[in-house]
């Protein structure tokens, strides 16, 4: 039997892997600043692997790779003849991987999505009418391809939050609605961030939350003022970068390491934030304490590797695939302690 949404955060919560922007990237399937999500129609094989990747590091979630396959940044780079293309292949491949599991575990999830426009005003009706119009053909498509939920993300203006929702809303599937507030520590419409939160509990969304932008340090402290403040589930998925009170984002982050090649643009953002990385350990902590919180929506955003995913998995006292491959350091050369190594490398090790 396979569980729904509301049925799994009932009981032991979801996992959901988010950050393929990122990772196609790297992977060499996606061309930085563009990241247009072409990889679905170009190398489905890729990321197929992707998703398999993060379904074996413990993601409940097999979530539609349509992040900015709308209809607008399809017109930036003049491809807006494959926007309908895109986006069901991109669905279909996601449903596949979702029901593709071994004998006798539960297929994952299989997620739609749709995100921040970035062509959204609140000044001119004319912007907001057209996201709305962009919203409902990629609902529908994801209707269409059998999806089990909607997530809509990466909201920085509350009003465009709401309008996704409704959108959503409209086929009746659970919405998981997601914002990622800029530096300003505000939405850009002037929403406060938990009164955001507040208000798309209220309007019907099934779980709310924050995604995106903000790493760790910078998330949590809002995750606690809109636990207090809403009762229906909650989301948490922060990107796996250092930021801090005065660079609360990682488009803001300064690289402070000794850096003496810096990206071609100027900025650390979005090909130039490696050292500037959390390591696993922080990622786990984060997971930790946001599950204590009874955040039980987890998961890590732009940035996101399968070791980020296994340890938010772990956090939440899984045992996914990947855990067979969790570090064993009694068993390193120079740093374990198993009595078959050699000591005069281990004790070389102390000094190392």
């Amino acid at each position: 039997m396979k569980r729904g949404l509301l049925e799994r955060l009932n009981s032991d919560g979801v996992v959901c892997a988010e950050g393929y922007l990122f990772e196609m990237e790297r992977r060499g399937y996606m061309t930085s600043g563009e990241f247009v999500p072409e990889v679905a129609l170009e190398n489905p094989d890729a990321l197929q692997i992707l998703h398999r990747d993060f379904q074996h590091a413990g993601s409940d979630v097999i979530e539609a790779f349509t992040y900015n396959a709308h209809r607008e940044k399809m017109r930036v780079i003049d491809k807006e003849d494959l926007l309908e293309p895109l986006n069901r292949n991109a669905l279909r491949i996601a449903r596949e991987v979702a029901a593709d599991v071994e004998d006798g575990q539960e297929p994952n999830l299989f997620a739609g999505n749709i995100s921040n426009s970035n062509i959204w005003n609140p000044a001119e009706p004319k912007s907001q009418q057209q996201v709305r119009e962009m919203f409902e053909e990629m609902v529908g498509w994801a209707f269409d391809e059998g999806v089990d939920f909607i997530i809509g993300e990466t909201f920085y203006y509350a009003e465009e939050a709401f309008c996704a929702l409704e959108v959503i809303k409209q086929t009746g599937l659970p919405a998981v609605v997601t914002i990622a507030p800029m530096a300003e520590n505000i939405m850009r419409d002037d929403w406060q961030i938990v009164d955001t939160c507040k208000e798309l509990e209220q309007r019907g969304a099934d779980v709310v939350g924050m995604n995106c932008f903000r790493g760790p340090a910078t998330m949590m402290p809002y995750l606690k003022d809109i636990r207090q403040a809403v009762s229906c589930h909650m989301a948490a998925l922060p990107v796996p970068y250092r930021t801090t009170d005065q660079q609360p984002t990682f488009f803001n982050l300064d690289d402070n390491h000794g850096c003496t090649v810096p990206s071609p643009h100027g900025r650390t953002f979005p090909t130039a934030l490696d050292p500037l990385y959390c390591n696993r350990y922080e990622i786990r902590q984060f997971a930790d304490e946001a599950w204590q919180r009874n955040i039980r929506y987890l998961g890590v955003c732009c940035g996101a590797a399968p070791m980020h995913i296994r340890e938010v998995a772990e956090a939440m006292g899984r045992r996914p695939p990947a855990s067979r491959y969790s570090e064993n350091m009694k068993k390193h050369f120079m740093y374990g302690d198993d009595e078959k190594l050699p000591e005069h490398i281990t004790d070389y090790g102390d000094k190392a």
